[in-house]
């Protein structure tokens, strides 16, 4: 009997080394191949797609016999298996073919705006960088633009809607398939969507309705009055007349309209006139207006002679180009011009800098490229910031004489105007002279009717002699 028994014991483990000894074969074999790497992931997907161990021993892989020894000049190569496609799907990510058009950053003071309109339409094909919408903001309007080359598949946003930086306004198909031009826009899909099944079910809601809403339609009328109490008395609203639009104010005109009232309730504002003779200037023009196009490629206009004439002004008084800041005065020994373009989309200010190092060619092509800006709406936040002093030239549209409203954080703002012959005395005769009006509003809190009248003469004894420029007196 016990021999029986050791006879069993050393068959049974005879049978134990032989499967050790095929695992042995296994491992070698399955090393010794050309596998990528495998995460844990994949390992337990290899485990789900072939069964356990045990049974992955027994799968015949091409270019190898039944027993898992490689033929002659053959690779093993797992991801050949027409089967591995199936389990190496999920690894593949579907919307790689997508990406997203976002919102870009707007500046270090602007957190939010509005989508204005889009400049193109779903299934239009569409370049790298190319402006798909534009983005309203306080100052500027900043476009979104592709980040690859494709077709736009939808959008994400609608036009009218507050956005912020890296908010989603589009997807872009880099292959372009699944997508249907859309031309006009996703209107008619909104029309079309109530006509199938909904209306039926909304008919049978209706049926049931009525036994509930009897008495209900009794309280429609108490909850619908609580509306009218809760408008402000400031926010008065106009019943509506006959040829008469209702049309929301933009994102830059609020911010416009907020800044000079703030500008009014903080300053006291005074103003002071004065009235410049332009006949040397404008004979400074006409002399070398040809010859200082054909040399610096851009025309001389007034702008850069007023230009220099405020630098000039404004180094002989400081206190112009100064701030209060609370208990403070802060005195700057930089001079940056904003010059006050406006636009059909509102008034913008951009900033001449370090205006007391730029010469008259130097003045009238940084102001030409500002202003093509301004009414291209592609001027940055940087070329806006800032600026000590503001110049406004309200005479190219022909105003004769005003009074301008102060720019914050400006203390003073010079106003030219439009050019007019009059009858001026010059040594005892009466003789035409082109004559402007030029205004000076100030922050009375800050600077000295004496200070403000200096100032404004300054300009005036420069722009009727620009000799002065030259000898600096």
């Amino acid at each position: 009997m016990l021999g029986v028994l050791r006879r069993k014991v050393v068959s049974s483990a005879s049978s134990t080394s032989c499967v050790r000894k095929s695992l042995h074969t296994v491992r070698p074999a399955v090393t010794t191949s050309r596998i990528p790497s495998a995460s844990a992931g994949e390992t337990s997907l290899l485990t789900r797609q072939f069964g356990h161990a045990r049974n992955f021993s027994q799968l015949v892989l091409p270019g190898c016999s039944s027993n898992l020894r490689p033929e002659r000049g053959a690779v093993i190569n797992l991801w050949s298996s027409p089967t591995l496609p199936n389990w190496s799907r999920p690894f593949c990510a579907n919307n790689g073919d997508q990406v997203d058009a976002v919102v870009p950053f707007m500046g270090e003071s602007i957190s939010d705006g509005t989508l204005a309109k889009f400049l193109k339409n779903p299934g239009d094909r569409v370049e790298v960088d190319e402006p798909i919408a534009q983005i309203e903001t306080d100052k500027v309007t900043i476009d979104v633009t592709s980040p690859e080359a494709g077709v736009i598949q939808k959008f994400v946003a609608k036009e009218g809607d507050t956005v912020e930086p890296g908010y989603k306004v589009a997807i872009i198909s880099k292959s372009g398939e699944g997508v249907e031009h859309v031309p006009a826009s996703e209107k008619p899909s909104e029309k079309a969507a109530p006509q199938p099944s909904p209306p039926a079910e909304d008919k049978k809601e209706e049926k049931a309705k009525p036994q509930v809403e009897t008495t209900p339609v009794k309280e429609k009328p108490k909850e619908s009055s609580p509306p009218p109490p809760k408008r402000s008395p400031t926010e008065l609203q106009l019943p509506p007349r006959e040829r008469e639009r209702r049309v929301p104010m933009t994102r830059l005109r609020k911010r416009v309209a907020t800044r000079l009232k703030d500008s009014q309730n903080t300053f006291a504002m005074l103003t002071t006139f004065n009235e410049v003779d332009m006949t040397n200037l404008m004979k400074l023009r006409t002399d070398y207006k040809d010859a200082f196009v054909e040399k610096h490629g851009v025309k001389l206009g007034f702008m850069s002679g007023f230009v220099k004439a405020a630098v000039s002004a404004l180094q002989s008084q400081p206190i112009v180009n100064a701030v209060i800041d609370g208990d403070d005065i802060i005195y700057r020994d930089y001079i940056d011009i904003s010059i006050a373009v406006g636009t059909p989309k509102g008034l913008v200010v951009p900033v001449l800098r370090n205006a007391e190092q730029m010469n008259f060619t130097e003045i009238e092509k940084t102001i030409n490229g500002l202003a093509k800006k301004a009414n291209d709406g592609s001027l940055s936040i940087d070329e806006m910031a800032g600026g000590s002093f503001t110049i406004s030239n309200g005479g190219v549209y022909g105003s004769l004489l005003s009074t301008p409203i102060i720019n914050p954080p400006q203390s003073a703002i010079l106003g030219m105007h439009s050019i007019v012959s009059r009858p001026m005395v010059v040594g005892g005769n009466i003789v035409p002279r082109p004559m402007m009006y030029i205004a000076l509003t100030y922050d009375h809190r800050l600077i000295d009717g004496r200070e403000a009248v200096f100032f404004l003469r300054r300009i005036k004894d420069v722009v009727e002699d620009p000799r002065r420029l030259l000898l600096d007196v």
